[in-house]
């Protein structure tokens, strides 16, 4: 922009100060009109805008980040004791000792629905810590079951005591209470103790190496032998002397209350004890393999019986046999062949003579 004599003459006729003070204030309107747009353009500058005279561009609207604020101190926090203030500054209380921080003790566990349900009018059963064993051996709310309480407070001892989880104990307790404790009372006594073969065990089944985890790992299964009774018996729920009927009686007690019962003719490895568990299966599949075997014979059927002392020898038996059923023994034709015995000796010799007989093998 120029401005030449002439043209400021004749664009402002007024001469003097006022003249001067209109061309001040129309330079300073320009510049500032001047000033106005760079510093627009400043702040909106194009790409590769060396000198900041391309075409402005807007910028993205900066949003303010909004900070959260703590959440409010819960009514039932304990109250901030004044002893927290020197300690803020980083001095401790010249007065008051400082004291070891305190860890905070952990959450209780909230008891199950089988623990509350399994009271001491049911069983001894305190409840132990939760057991990780390696890989799944172990498991969770478990209880050592000590003994089983009847109805008249009268205690059954599980002897040794055994580790199961809640439910299982529960459901042992229960077979013993409803089923074991009127069979023992139809035999004209009470039961004292439970004969507890095995319980949790972290191990395969059948005690095999790299076997299947069995139930008894997962404390979920429990090896009984025998119910023992006040008056000496005891109830051995493999022993063939016992009567079938009871031992029937046990069984269809047992399958109708756990998943798996196993005794003997299911393998070799359950011919002395019963194996129940509480195994979970597709479709509730339920396994019950226990033959009751019949008592067995005193005498074995294949081994002769032994000769009594005071039977006649077997050539004698033979001949007296023959006899009867009328047919002629050939040993009587082999003395009727044989020669007279000679005259030298007396009659009386011929009546001593023994008939020989076999020695036996």
């Amino acid at each position: 922009m120029s401005f030449s004599l002439p043209d400021f003459r004749r664009k402002w006729s007024c001469r003097g100060n006022m003249s001067a003070r209109a061309a001040m204030v129309t330079a300073a309107l320009g510049l500032t009109l001047v000033l106005a747009d760079r510093a627009e353009a400043r702040n909106y500058a194009a790409p590769l805008d060396i000198f900041g005279f391309g075409t402005p561009r807007p910028r993205r609207s900066v949003h303010s980040a909004k900070i959260p604020l703590p959440k409010p101190r819960p009514a039932e926090a304990p109250k901030a004791t004044d002893e927290a203030a020197p300690e803020a500054d980083g001095k401790p209380s010249p007065d008051k000792p400082t004291k070891p921080a305190e860890a905070a003790p952990p959450p209780e566990k909230q008891l199950s629905a089988c623990r509350i349900a399994l009271t001491e009018e049911i069983a001894v059963a305190p409840s132990i810590p939760d057991i990780h064993g390696p890989g799944a051996c172990g498991g969770e709310d478990l209880v050592r079951l000590e003994a089983i309480v009847l109805p008249d407070r009268r205690k059954i001892a599980v002897k040794p005591a055994a580790i199961l989880r809640c439910t299982m104990a529960s459901a042992i307790a229960d077979w013993v209470r409803a089923d074991m404790v009127p069979l023992a009372a139809s035999l004209g006594s009470t039961i004292t103790d439970l004969d507890n073969f095995d319980s949790f065990e972290c191990r395969g089944r059948n005690r095999i190496v790299g076997a299947m985890l069995s139930e008894h790992g997962k404390a979920n299964a429990l090896d009984v032998r025998s119910l023992k009774l006040a008056n000496g018996q005891s109830i051995g729920l493999t022993d063939r002397t016992l009567s079938r009927d009871v031992r029937e009686r046990v069984l269809h007690s047992v399958c109708s209350r756990f998943s798996t019962v196993l005794g003997p003719g299911s393998d070799w490895y359950h011919e002395d004890h019963i194996h129940l568990d509480l195994a979970q299966r597709r479709n509730d599949y339920r396994i019950c393999q226990w033959n009751v075997w019949d008592p067995l014979p005193q005498v074995a059927p294949q081994l002769p019986a032994e000769r009594p002392e005071e039977a006649p020898p077997r050539e004698v038996a033979a001949k007296s046999e023959g006899t009867k059923d009328g047919v002629k023994d050939e040993a009587d034709d082999q003395e009727s062949a044989k020669p007279a015995a000679p005259p030298d000796k007396p009659a009386a010799d011929s009546g001593k003579s023994k008939p020989r007989t076999k020695k036996r093998r």
